[in-house]
């Protein structure tokens, strides 16, 4: 009679743990709204405010880009400088991290949009890290990284230690940089670019043999039949970057999965509608 309730109460804790360990996983979304740089619309892209607001808004994905620093710190910026973003202009590579927390990347967004620094205030670019922290501790929306230079490897390592993997993607147009990260971290996500007149069939190729879980293809490449053939192969089919909301309708129409938007909050407005009149 022992033995029977040692493996009876054996059995249970076991499911216990195994109901315990599918709490903790991750209830991710999946509405196909990747907010491009943020909600880059409405706030200075690639920065907390703007990843922030894209989370609320309930995207199911962030997109960000980086480069290293002099000091080998991960930061979040699209260009190889700061004269795009920033109120002057630095190679963020010959700079350590301490010298560009003092450049406010918010500059040309107020600029751009005649806001006053009450209504825009100041930001400096984020550490990669400071991002990966945002997000995990939250379950429902992940970040896409995009390597804008030699940083994939290093990006990788650091969202391994974190223990981020089922957080993080990766997304470029750079076949070696995708397929490092698949050798690295099979198990992340990546989101591989493909330009307007990519070779639809041999990409498909290259992508399912490198385990590439979507190809993101520029809005002016989108067919039917290159949505349709992608699917074939069991593919996520993204468009980027899209915007307009007409071309949003169109992209939907043809069966995209997924958007690249500076909008996301036009573009889940618009899904939202679509569902609600069938």
């Amino acid at each position: 009679m022992l033995k029977i309730h040692q493996l009876h109460y054996s059995a249970v804790f076991i499911l216990l743990c195994t109901i315990n360990a599918v709490a903790e996983q991750p209830a991710f979304r999946h509405n196909g709204v990747t907010a491009h740089r943020g909600d880059s619309g409405t706030f200075p892209e690639n920065t907390m405010p703007a990843f922030e607001s894209a989370m609320k808004l309930g995207v199911d994905w962030i997109e960000l880009d980086i480069f290293r620093t002099r000091d080998g710190q991960l930061v979040v910026i699209h260009d190889e400088t700061t004269q795009a973003v920033g109120d002057r202009s630095v190679h963020v590579h010959d700079e350590n991290y301490a010298v560009l927390t003092t450049i406010d990347v918010a500059h040309r967004f107020r600029e751009r949009n005649e806001m006053t620094l009450n209504k825009c205030p100041k930001e400096a670019m984020p550490l990669l890290s400071d991002v990966l922290e945002r997000i995990r501790s939250q379950r429902k929306t992940r970040v896409s990284i995009q390597p804008k230079d030699g940083s994939t490897e290093l990006a990788v390592k650091m969202v391994k230690d974190m223990h981020m993997e089922a957080w993080v993607g990766f997304n470029d147009g750079d076949l070696a940089k995708m397929s490092k990260v698949k050798e690295l971290a099979p198990t992340i996500h990546v989101f591989w670019d493909r330009p307007a007149n990519f070779d639809v069939d041999k990409d498909i190729a290259i992508a399912q043999a490198k385990g590439f879980e979507s190809m993101v293809i520029h809005v002016d490449g989108i067919t039917q039949e290159v949505v349709d053939k992608i699917h074939a192969a069991n593919i996520e089919v993204g468009a980027w970057t899209v915007n307009d909301v007409a071309a949003m309708q169109r992209l939907l129409d043809l069966g995209v999965d997924r958007i690249y938007t500076d909008e996301p909050g036009r573009l889940l407005e618009l899904k939202k509608e679509r569902q609600e009149n069938g």
